[in-house]
Formats: structure tokens, C-alpha cells, sequence
């Protein structure tokens, strides 16, 4: 008897979910190059892609964390605390790379830039505001604004309080994070179709021609981010491991920063960050809760663009910028940058605040913002990448440091 050859499809569908996704970025590029004008016939389904896992991502956090926290076991430990401490040190050590770059690597802008809109904070302390006020707004509003700060609180207090519900009750609720951890799974399966539609819109309306007026900006902002992602992270993983870190590393970049970069939305990925960490067999009580939170508050590629940004705009206007400054503005574009919500371009409307450190004029820094997003084709891809792959890897170390226990970097349990 023999056994049916099978289809080109067929082939395709066997590969991994990564191999499917490089070929949907081949295949995305090769059409914006060979056809620019059909990019906007598949600009849809990257859009939907992303409308997806936007929708999905609030309801998951949401009953994720309350099961994770209503059916936990008295006594089992969890491990936010030391995560929650690399997402901290993380954030300040990618602005001192971006502040020590920018005094090594002096840029200057061209600031004839259109009027962008948007109002920006007023200071830190709005920003500190901003997040607290998100700790207690109203669930069904968080849930449809995607607040993930409000989400985490009302979950983590309805997880408290269901964990004196009846056991009935409690399984009710772990069988309905079952369920839309499984639609999850299926939006996920199209993130080639969703990559492919992504890269190609993206090439087709922008291509690279307005980039390369600001190749030098971009060059420091982005190596910024591929410093932090091959070199500080990983002494960070080594630091909390003490074994190679680069295993974990790799993995979480091919793994998370592929889709985040394409999505240039940190919230849009969290669903890919849970799966990978339920497939890495990291703990879930942790998982739940760091990774949505890192969404919030782990923005290291934020503070690199918010650090470089406004110390290009210092030196285009010769104010002279001493260190002890530079390291305040390590601490405030930390601290914006946390305050930073998960959407595309949410870092540079901080922008204005950092340059107010140096008496820059608001006009000048909205001008500021303005070729930011210019360049935030590739900035803010590059930015939402490492952000958002930090999430995965700090949480990993983390996990693996507290509990002794080896992390799962074979996959096999594909989503």
C-alpha cells in the first residue's frame, strides 16, 4: 500500500510555527518589492491579526490571573518579586547604555519637522499619577481599554476572594482560562498569514527612503537595543543562572521579538509571551501575573529612545550636558518609561517631559517627536521587540534561579 505524497500545504503546516513565520516575512518583503501596489490587498490581514490579539489579551490576563491566584496551594511558592527587580534594573541599565552611546556618539537633528499631535505629560510625577489612577479604574473599562495595570488589580482581588469559593466555583474558573487560553491558540496559528500582511503593508506604504535622512539616529537607537538584547540581558540571565545565557536568550528573541517587532504592540503580544512561558514550563502563578504586568512596566527599549532622543536634541541645540545630568535622565526616562502603555509610538509623546530637564522649549521637543515618528517604522519595531522579549526572559531566569528547576528551551509543544 502505498502512502499518498503529501501537498506543498500539507509540508508547510508540519513546519514549525517560527519556520512559518519567516516565510511569511520572505514572502511579505518579496511582494512589497516585486508588486508595491497589491500590499494594500493583504494589509487585512495583518490587521486583523493584531485586532485579535489585542481583543483576546484583556480577557486572557484577566481570568488567567484570577484562576492562577483562586487555585493556588497554600505555602507554593512564586517568584514576582525577583522579577519584578530585573525589570527594574533592566529598565535603568538599557538608559545609562543609551545616555553612555549618545555622549560617545554625539547626533544632531534637523528640526524643521511638521506639527505632531498629542499632548504629553507634564512631568513624572503625572506619569506616577496616570499609573496609580489606572490601579483603580473601573474593571469593565480596563477590560475595554486594554489597562492591564487595572486588570492585574482586579483579578489578582478576585483570585484572593475566589479562594475561599467552593471548590466547584474554583474549577469553573480554571476551565474558563482553559477555554480562551485555546482560542488563543488558534489566533496564534495565524501569525504567519498576520506577519506576511504586516511586512508587507508596512514596505509597501513607507518603504526606506524616509529613513535614510535620519541613518545615523536610527543606528544609535537601534544598536542601543541589540547591545541590551546580546549583552546586558544576558548578564542578567547569567548573573541569576550562573550558566550560559544564551540558550534562553535566543530562544526568546526568535521566539517573542519576531511577532512583537511586526506588532509593534507590546500588549498585542502578551499571548505569545504566555504560551511561550507555558511552553518553557515556567511557573504559572508567576507567568500570569509578570508577563502582562512587564507589558506595563518593562520598558527598556522605551528608555533607550526616550535617552537618546532628547540628548540628540541637546546637542543640536549645544547645551552642554554634564553626567550627573545624563544619569538623572537614566532615572526619569526609567521611570516614564514605565508609565509608557503598551501601544505603538507610546514612548516618544514622553519625550517632551525628558527634554524639559534641560530647559528645551516645547515646541523644539514636539518637533522632536515628530521625526520620531518618521523613524518609528523601525524604532518602535525594534523597541516593542526587545520589550517585550525581556518580559519572557527575565521571568524565565527568574523562575529557573528561584526554583532550581531547568527550563524547557526544546518547544516541542508547539502553540
Amino acid at each position: 500500500m502505498t502512502t499518498a505524497t503529501p501537498t506543498a500545504l500539507q509540508r508547510l503546516m508540519r513546519l514549525s510555527l517560527i519556520s512559518q513565520i519567516a516565510i511569511g516575512l520572505v514572502l511579505g518583503v518579496a511582494l512589497a518589492l516585486i508588486a508595491p501596489g497589491a500590499t494594500k490587498s493583504v494589509a487585512l490581514l495583518g490587521d486583523l491579526f493584531i485586532a485579535a490579539l489585542k481583543a483576546v489579551a484583556p480577557v486572557l490576563v484577566f481570568v488567567l490571573v484570577a484562576a492562577a491566584i483562586a487555585n493556588h496551594k497554600q505555602g507554593q511558592p512564586t517568584h514576582i518579586r525577583p522579577v519584578l527587580i530585573l525589570y527594574l534594573l533592566g529598565t535603568f541599565a538599557a538608559a545609562l547604555v543609551a545616555v553612555l552611546a549618545s555622549f560617545a556618539f554625539p547626533t544632531t537633528l534637523v528640526l524643521d519637522a511638521p506639527a505632531v499631535a498629542g499632548n504629553p505629560p507634564g512631568g513624572i510625577l503625572v506619569v506616577l499619577k496616570n499609573l496609580l489612577l489606572n490601579v483603580v479604574a473601573n474593571p469593565v473599562r480596563a477590560l475595554m481599554e486594554a489597562n492591564f495595570i487595572g486588570i492585574l488589580a482586579w483579578a489578582i482581588g478576585l483570585g484572593i476572594a475566589l479562594r475561599h469559593a467552593g471548590e466547584g466555583t474554583r474549577k469553573v474558573v480554571n476551565d474558563l482560562a482553559d477555554a480562551v487560553s485555546k482560542i488563543v491558540h488558534v489566533v496564534i496559528r495565524f501569525a504567519p498569514l498576520g506577519i506576511f500582511g504586516l511586512v508587507a503593508a508596512t514596505m509597501g506604504e513607507t518603504g526606506l527612503d524616509a529613513l535614510l535622512g535620519y541613518g545615523r539616529l536610527l543606528l544609535i537607537i537601534v544598536g542601543c537595543m541589540l547591545f541590551v538584547a546580546l549583552v546586558v540581558n544576558p548578564l542578567f540571565v547569567f548573573w541569576k543562572l550562573r550558566s550560559n545565557p544564551y540558550p534562553l536568550v535566543l530562544t526568546c528573541l526568535r521566539e517573542s521579538a519576531v511577532t512583537a517587532f511586526f506588532t509593534r504592540s507590546s500588549a498585542a503580544n502578551i499571548p505569545i509571551n504566555l504560551e511561550l512561558c507555558r511552553r518553557m514550563g515556567l511557573h504559572e502563578d508567576t507567568y500570569s501575573i509578570s508577563i502582562p504586568l512587564g507589558a506595563t512596566i518593562n520598558m527598556a527599549g522605551a528608555a533607550i529612545t526616550i535617552s537618546v532622543m532628547t540628548l540628540a536634541a541637546a546637542h543640536t541645540l549645544n547645551i552642554p550636558v554634564d553626567f550627573a545630568t545624563a544619569l538623572l535622565l537614566c532615572i526619569v526616562s526609567g521611570l516614564a518609561a514605565a508609565g509608557v502603555s503598551g501601544v505603538a509610538g507610546g514612548s516618544l509623546l514622553l519625550i517632551p517631559m525628558a527634554t524639559a530637564l534641560f530647559g528645551i522649549d516645547a515646541d523644539v521637543a514636539m518637533q522632536v517627536v515628530a521625526i520620531g515618528f518618521v523613524i518609528s517604522v523601525v524604532q518602535d519595531s525594534a523597541e516593542t521587540a526587545l520589550n517585550s522579549s525581556t518580559d519572557v526572559i527575565f521571568t524565565a531566569a527568574a523562575c529557573a534561579a528561584e526554583s532550581g528547576e531547568p527550563l524547557d528551551l526544546d518547544l516541542k509543544d508547539v502553540a
